[in-house]
């Protein structure tokens, strides 16, 4: 084979984003925890408290303590050193990274670095709420082969400046995107929006890259509790990704017990896991 033709499979390979590993699956799902869940804690336990809880994949988030006492924290500006070090703590710990965020971006360079970060850590998506970048997010999504998912907080009709909270919107400026570029499905921040999760879940049908699993007390402004204990109608919204054959990833967010939640995320984990697709 020619010299040129060599280079070009190098650098094909060089783009080519690594799936979810298959070892990772449990019961047909990627599923794990979003780190943010243990914020009270390091990075490095929080893969810890992960596999402790039975997930095998984690979601970082920007701003994290890297391991205790360290002064790093995990962010797409960290050195190669601090991202050699994580891998080799993932890998020690049996868990995959598979996301980060939620990452604003402002601009193209920073869309650039956040994406070249999530390329050199092995991710498969990065979640964002900045919408106003989509040309830049899906430029970069071709370039290194990552997917990007918009995520929704809270939000309603009367503050209409911030809109990714509803889902006709972030379908609105997904669907005419390339296919690596959609939705972060937030079931309990669609509840604060007083929106039903299964409902929203079915407008962003086959644009779906990742789940945020929590469930809340009420409608609208309440505490997380665990799955089957809210107003999110989890059973339904689990049947719901089989049915669209969701092959993206699950994190269990418990935004609550903050510094004793490894039992609660493992009651939401086991929930998925005991209904495999």
């Amino acid at each position: 084979m020619r010299l040129p033709a060599l280079l070009a499979l190098a650098c094909a390979a060089a783009l080519s984003a690594d799936p979810i590993p298959e070892a990772a699956r449990q019961n047909g799902w990627f599923i794990g925890a979003q780190a943010y869940t243990f914020k009270e804690f390091s990075f490095f336990e929080a893969v810890a408290k992960t596999k402790e809880a039975g997930g095998k994949t984690i979601e970082l988030f920007p701003g994290q303590s890297v391991k205790p006492g360290s002064k790093e924290k995990t962010h797409h500006s960290m050195s190669d050193a601090t991202m050699a070090e994580i891998k080799a703590e993932l890998a020690r710990q049996g868990i995959h990274a598979v996301n980060y965020g939620v990452v604003g971006a402002k601009g193209r360079d920073d869309v650039q670095a956040i994406m070249a970060f999530a390329k050199k850590m092995g991710l498969y998506a990065v979640c964002t709420e900045s919408t106003e970048q989509v040309a830049h997010w899906e430029e970069a999504a071709k370039q290194y082969d990552v997917k990007v998912s918009f995520h929704e907080h809270g939000g309603s009709m009367d503050k209409p400046k911030y809109k990714v909270w509803h889902p006709l919107y972030i379908l609105g400026v997904v669907e005419s995107r390339d296919e690596r570029i959609g939705a972060c499905a937030d079931l309990g921040h669609w509840c604060t929006s007083n929106l039903k999760p299964i409902d929203c879940l079915r407008i962003l049908e086959g644009r779906i890259v990742s789940v945020h699993m929590k469930d809340k007390a009420d409608w609208g402004r309440s505490e997380v509790v665990v799955a089957g204990k809210g107003v999110v109608d989890m059973d339904a919204c689990v049947k719901e990704l089989i049915r669209q054959k969701f092959d993206g990833h699950i994190s269990v967010e418990h935004e609550n017990d903050w510094k004793d939640n490894v039992q609660q995320v493992k009651h939401n984990i086991d929930f998925v896991k005991q209904r495999a697709k």
